[in-house]
């Protein structure tokens, strides 16, 4: 029986130093079995804050790949993700935004479940900073909704949110990396898409893993107070969420032509007219 794994933990960040430092810091702060090592692997996209500075000097072990600044957190996370698998061949891959705190025994909770569902994933749950009650981020049901921890590892028939993931080794096998055909957002949901068609099953974790704050506002282009020129390059950049291009590749793949086109249409329909959204 094998008796030390390798953890390969991947994060990609721009011009957020303090929250980069912060989610390091509890990273690196975080239990592990002691048959268990992580590397960490982090891709600077172009920060110009003095991010990658003061990882090199805090954080000397950090493994710092540098973007151009046009990768966003997708592609960042992909070519964090293959320049881990060209250095080695890991048992596990972690997902971490560099915006979560994770909780001391997390990384020990993620690896116990993973251990139970062989060659599974496995979705970390965050929660806000409050009261810690405002489930923020992690597996959806099949109906759309968050799932709320209970206690004991739950199976996520929904898509999950990329802000802490634990990959296996036999999962990674089966699915691949994350897809650099999307940009910024949709990678995530893309991936548990692609994990299900390969029947490799999503699980939720017993507790919270860590805080992460939602952003619940709307991007400018649903705004009916927004000029139209600024709502179409909002619509159209990287951070529009529903960028047309690669939500249509999404739900193409996914859900089908008509369901891709229909959306296409009302994504625009949106922008035209926002004030029949409420």
């Amino acid at each position: 029986m094998k008796s030390n794994f390798k953890i390969a933990a991947l994060l990609t960040c721009h011009n957020r130093r303090d929250k980069t430092l912060s989610c390091l810091h509890a990273l690196f702060q975080a239990s592990l079995p002691p048959d268990y090592k992580l590397d960490v692997y982090l891709v600077d996209d172009g920060s110009t804050d003095g991010t990658g500075k003061a990882i090199n000097e805090g954080f000397p072990d950090v493994k710092l790949i540098q973007g151009d600044g046009n990768l966003y957190w997708n592609r960042g996370m992909h070519l964090a993700w293959d320049t881990a698998t060209r250095a080695y061949d890991y048992d596990y891959y972690l997902w971490l935004n560099d915006d979560v705190i994770l909780f001391q025994d997390s990384l020990i909770e993620l690896l116990d479940v993973a251990k139970t569902h062989s060659g599974a994933i496995v979705c970390g749950i965050t929660c806000s900073a409050g009261d810690g009650q405002e489930i923020t981020y992690g597996g959806y049901a099949a109906n759309g909704t968050l799932l709320v921890p209970n206690g004991s590892p739950q199976l996520c028939p929904g898509v999950f949110n990329g802000n802490i993931v634990l990959v296996s080794r036999g999962a990674y096998d089966k699915v691949g990396n994350l897809d650099p055909k999307f940009w910024h957002a949709i990678g995530d949901f893309d991936y548990a898409m692609r994990a299900r068609k390969k029947s490799v099953d999503a699980y939720v974790t017993p507790g919270i893993s860590g805080v992460c704050e939602r952003n619940e506002s709307l991007s400018d282009w649903c705004l009916p107070n927004i000029k139209l020129s600024k709502r179409l390059r909002s619509l159209y950049s990287p951070l529009g969420k529903a960028q047309p291009q690669y939500f249509f590749i999404y739900e193409l793949r996914h859900y089908g032509i008509v369901r891709a086109v229909k959306h296409l249409l009302t994504i625009h329909l949106r922008v035209l007219i926002p004030s029949l959204w409420k």
